[in-house]
């Protein structure tokens, strides 16, 4: 078949162009899309809407505005809906071990959609954690010119005269086991946290990987900043409408934007604004989607030289929404840029280069949300990367740097996350502990659940200073205090963490990135010949699939075949 006079329309015309075609046409216009529709470049609109969140809750109305952009730039939108896990109403139950799951879920759907219907572009719109990663390595795998469009931050609630996120209701579940807060208090909490959509309002995940994508250059530079219910994230969809037809247009595909140096913004980026941990499994994820060699030991290089220039929740004062009015995620990158804590000279989106799209930022003045590289809020990043005769594979902590850089504890072992926050709402975990999760991972769980229901109970308790969790689980953006995840080996794959047991010593030290059991080598050795792997919890559906096919969490948690 002869090349269509129109490069932009390349794949589309496959599908829509000649007699054999008909059928396929025929189909098209009993949607309602004639053919003069159909001889313009064809731009997937990937959506990840749902109402039963309110992360993902308004990207339903704001397609509406990207589809406005495409067609003024001379395109067609179709528009597909994927799937959505909501890890805030998941969390602590069964439920949970979706979210990770859905990420692949998610990245498989959008290039399906793509490489089935012969799509030109794409823009997909994004909210909740792993709906962010999800597209990017859906368009790294693809590599056809689209972007990614972050719906927006929730509005902090309101409660007693300060800010609320979604961080505090589960801290006020914890306070409330405690004794400290009544039935009253915690409801009239549960109410004022939520006002309305948007994805949670700390430097959580979702926050996290809204920056990243900026740094990364895979999302329009200013884009992320304005609130989910902001009338400027209207003009913010339009434009990325158009700028994905000047994408396609120009050829500039989402590998050529994210190369390596563009990955090691990225991470400065989460490390630089104390964002989460679970930065670390996506940006390997993407990584390997992008055919860029990325490990551990990068994330560790770059926290140590990157300093903390933005004062987010958990680790610190303010709310996304402060970023957006101190001058927003522009800001960030311009500071990060002009400190050369990050390459200016990566493209973005725009087809500029990331100096030349915040070089004129406007700051508001007298805000206290964003530093300097000169003078941060803290000399160091947030990410550290321990190993030890329990992680030799590597673990994952974040430091706010309030934290105690060692603690030794008496470990407390528990099989699984509701076995643990039973002791914690039973009081049977005490200052000194170190509560250890185990045969969470991965492969284990399947799907890695996040801890923020145990940590926050914890730290609900006050005993977030004394008490440390280890586990080959993961945890929420929102989490605080000394508590480290992704340890590798997972238990289930016979890793040193299942041979770890009730009182044993475990030592922290973050300085010398060490996570260590106190138990010698040939102890460990002899405990694992008696081990025997656990039964899977589900040995059919995607859960089982997702268990044959998951890697470590130390290589991003990706699924491959062989």
């Amino acid at each position: 078949m002869p090349a269509p006079a129109d490069p932009t329309r390349a794949r589309s015309s496959v599908v829509v162009d000649g007699r054999d075609r008909a059928a396929a046409r025929s189909f098209y216009h009993a949607v309602g899309f004639n053919d003069e529709d159909l001889s313009k470049p064809l731009v997937l609109i990937a959506n990840t809407w749902t109402d039963a969140m309110p992360c993902n809750f308004g990207l339903r109305a704001l397609a509406d505005h990207v589809k406005a952009g495409v067609r003024a730039a001379g395109g067609t939108p179709m528009e597909f809906n994927t799937i959505a896990i909501s890890d805030g109403i998941t969390m602590g139950t069964e439920g949970m071990k979706a979210s990770l799951v859905s990420r692949e879920v998610i990245a498989d759907s959008i290039e399906l959609v793509a490489r089935g219907y012969g799509f030109d572009a794409i823009v997909a719109l994004v909210a909740c954690d792993k709906t962010i990663p999800a597209a990017g390595m859906a368009l790294l795998r693809l590599d056809i010119p689209g972007l990614v469009l972050y719906g927006g931050s929730i509005a902090p609630g309101r409660y007693k005269g300060r800010d609320l996120t979604i961080g505090d209701v589960f801290e006020a579940i914890g306070e409330h086991a405690a004794g400290k807060i009544d039935d009253a208090e915690l409801k009239a909490i549960e109410y004022a946290a939520c006002p309305g959509a948007g994805a949670c309002g700390g430097q959580f995940t979702a926050n996290t990987m809204a920056t990243v994508f900026e740094f990364l250059g895979l999302s329009p530079v200013g884009s992320a900043s304005p609130g989910a219910t902001d009338p400027r994230k209207e003009r913010e969809g339009y434009r990325a409408g158009t700028m994905v037809m000047e994408l396609l247009r120009s050829g500039l595909t989402p590998r050529t934007i994210a190369t390596r140096a563009a990955f090691e913004n990225a991470i400065a980026a989460a490390t630089g604004t104390g964002g989460s941990t679970n930065s670390v499994l996506h940006l390997m994820a993407m990584a390997r989607e992008a055919g860029v060699p990325l490990s551990l030991e990068d994330f560790e290089r770059i926290s140590e030289r990157t300093p903390i220039v933005a004062d987010l929740r958990p680790g610190g004062k303010y709310v996304a929404l402060d970023v957006d009015k101190a001058g927003g995620i522009q800001l960030i990158a311009k500071r990060m840029v002009d400190g050369g804590l990050v390459d200016g000279d990566t493209l973005t989106v725009s087809g500029r280069s990331l100096r030349d799209e915040v070089a004129s930022v406007a700051e508001t003045p007298g805000q206290l949300v964003v530093a300097t590289a000169e003078r941060p809020f803290k000399k160091k990043g947030g990410l550290r990367i321990l190993r030890g005769n329990l992680a030799p594979d590597g673990a994952v902590v974040k430091v706010a740097g309030h934290e105690p850089m060692t603690r030794t504890g008496r470990a407390r072992v528990f099989e699984r996350e509701e076995d643990a926050m039973h002791a914690i709402d039973a009081r049977e975990i005490v200052a000194g502990d170190i509560v250890v999760i185990r045969y969470e991972g991965p492969k284990g769980g399947p799907g890695m659940r996040e801890m923020l229901g145990v940590t926050a109970a914890i730290v609900g308790q006050g005993l977030g200073d004394s008490v440390s969790l280890v586990t080959d689980g993961r945890f929420s953006g929102a989490t605080r205090g000394l508590m480290i995840g992704h340890v590798a080996p997972e238990a289930a794959v016979g890793g040193p963490i299942a041979a770890v047991r009730d009182g044993d010593t475990i030592t922290i030290d973050i300085d010398a990135g060490r996570l260590e059991l106190a138990v010698s080598a040939d102890e460990i050795a002899a405990r694992l010949r008696t081990w025997r792997a656990p039964a899977p919890h589900y040995t059919t559906g995607v859960f089982a699939k997702y268990a044959a096919l998951v890697s470590s969490a130390s290589e991003g948690a990706v699924t491959r075949v062989g």
